[in-house]
């Protein structure tokens, strides 16, 4: 398909080029709005639904993890569908999953509503970035568009504790879902007019054997690693999982590697512009989320915060992380993708190391300061990435590329929350002292989490809970230092990994060798994309 077809089938016209990219920044706010806005819940959550820790960690942990087993296969959906469709389809799930959500009658049911988020979240997420590479096929513009897309994300992910915190200081935990519901309807009506349609013009079919193992593997290894961390290797079902997990993803790329058409072409791992891009989101986001997951309770329940003054001191990461993502495209022009990747690595990595200091009355400086040199360091980690990998895949196969760089992103959300709270949990656990004389049911719940601890306090005499408190607090701070440092040792060695697959690669600015597997720019293979949907 020649370039000489872009005038009538692409949006050529600016203004309604980065029109159509505002709607999909709304799409990609509104899934990064529920990646966040529960942190601040889960307080007012457990003391309402009253769930058992397990039950809290799902209620946290179920939408990232049902979200990334399916974004591979919603993303080749999309290429096969219709990237539009499948986009608007999942955002009227989302806000009927919203609903179910903001009025579960009880932990299961909240955990039920959670996973049918992350469903629909997954058509949402790998559709906004594949239908960026159709409105955008000139590789410079589309690598500002990442950005801006990126920062969107960042946006969303700020909106949540804070617009969270302020429905929380007057409604009931509810609410915070209830947020979903007037961005679905804004984006339902400016998509169906400002979005085009794009798809595989030669698809194949969708097979569901490769759709089911990809939902196996990754959801069975994850839950082995969540479980191993919280509760250790002695129950049966980690194994299993982790075997089983293994078991499927092996056989799902043995599977991709002998289909005509496979659900993800396996072999763009062996890009190492690709495994780079993926690797980094992955550790960026293991360490990020996994750390503001913490500081959130140590916000509220070691300093005292009200959940609206927590959000706003969460606010610095969140603002760091919008403006990382704008200077993104700038930054990779003049310094080159692997200077600008590695660099971001170690800046994560030393923001994160500075909350290892962290104690009970630090002043809130360092740790705006932190969260400034985080939030900064990710956006840009994020959006250079999602260009790296978006370039290193054929225009017509952008779905199921957006589908593995948003997998990393989730993925790295939930296990960051598991794994880091689950060392945060072993570390407090381990350290905690019950003052002489506590009740043992007291006892037994304090020893859960900080949050139960603070529950128990407020049931005993004041001569024991205040001992208990400032125990609790000390243990759990512990926790945290000792996570915050593991997770900046993980950032540093994903920068050092970066470094050296990117040794020797022409990646001087966003999208380097930006073309199509057969040779074709990605200019001619959007147009035949919009061509065939249209």
């Amino acid at each position: 398909m020649s370039t000489t077809m872009l005038p009538t089938t692409l949006p050529t016209n600016p203004r309604r080029r980065w029109t159509g990219l505002a709607v999909l920044v709304v799409a990609v706010t509104l899934v990064a709005v529920d990646a966040t806005v529960l942190s601040l819940a889960i307080p007012s959550i457990s003391e309402t639904l009253r769930p058992s820790s397990t039950q809290l960690l799902w209620i946290g942990d179920i939408y990232s993890f049902v979200l990334a087993g399916l974004l591979v296969s919603m993303g080749a959906l999309g290429d096969r569908v219709g990237r539009r469709k499948l986009l608007l389809t999942g955002s009227a799930a989302f806000g009927l999953a919203s609903l179910l959500a903001a009025y579960a009658p009880g932990p299961g049911w909240l955990i039920l509503a959670r996973a049918l988020l992350g469903v629909a979240g997954a058509t949402i997420m790998p559709a906004t970035l594949s239908l960026i590479r159709t409105l955008f096929p000139d590789a410079r513009e589309r690598a500002t568009a990442i950005g801006i897309w990126g920062a969107g994300a960042a946006a969303g992910a700020a909106l949540g504790p804070v617009v969270g915190g302020v429905l929380l200081e007057h409604f009931w935990w509810g609410s915070v879902f209830l947020l979903n519901i007037p961005v679905v309807l804004l984006l339902l009506v400016l998509g169906v007019r400002l979005l085009p349609e794009s798809k595989d013009p030669n698809p194949g079919r969708w097979d569901v054997p490769s759709v089911l193992l990809s939902m196996a593997g990754v959801i069975g290894v994850v839950y082995a690693v969540k479980e191993a961390a919280a509760h250790g290797l002695g129950r049966w079902d980690v194994p299993a999982a982790a075997a089983l997990g293994a078991l499927a993803l092996t056989l799902f790329v043995r599977r991709q590697l002998r289909l005509t058409t496979p659900l993800l072409d396996v072999r763009l791992f062996t890009d190492r512009r690709f495994t780079a891009a993926v690797l980094s989101s992955l550790t960026a986001l293991i360490g990020l989320s996994g750390v503001v997951f913490v500081m959130s309770q140590y916000l509220q329940l070691v300093r005292g915060y009200e959940p609206l003054r927590a959000g706003l001191a969460e606010l610095p990461a969140f603002a760091g992380a919008v403006a990382g993502g704008l200077l993104t495209a700038r930054l990779a022009r003049r310094a080159g993708v692997r200077i600008a990747l590695t660099a971001g690595l170690l800046a994560m990595g030393t923001g994160l190391g500075l909350l290892g200091w962290v104690s009970q009355d630090s002043g809130y400086l360092v740790i705006a300061v932190a969260f400034l040199i985080v939030g900064t360091a990710e956006g840009l980690v994020y959006a250079l990435a999602a260009d790296m990998a978006l370039g290193a895949a054929p225009a017509a196969k952008s779905g199921a590329a957006s589908a593995v760089s948003e997998t990393a992103y989730e993925l790295g959300t939930a296990l960051g929350i598991a794994l880091v709270g689950s060392v945060v949990g072993a570390v407090y656990a381990g350290a905690l002292v019950v003052p002489a004389g506590t009740d043992p049911a007291a006892a037994a719940q304090a020893g859960e989490s900080l949050g139960g601890a603070v529950e128990a306090a407020g049931h005993l005499p004041a001569q024991l809970s205040g001992p208990l408190l400032d125990g609790a607090r000390h243990a759990f701070v512990q926790g945290l230092n000792l996570s915050a440092l593991l997770a900046a040792g993980l950032l540093l060695a994903s920068a050092g990994l970066a470094w050296y697959l990117l040794r020797g690669r022409s990646t001087s600015g966003p999208a380097a060798n930006d073309a199509g597997t057969d040779g074709r720019s990605a200019a001619d293979e959007a147009a035949a994309e919009v061509h065939s949907a249209a």
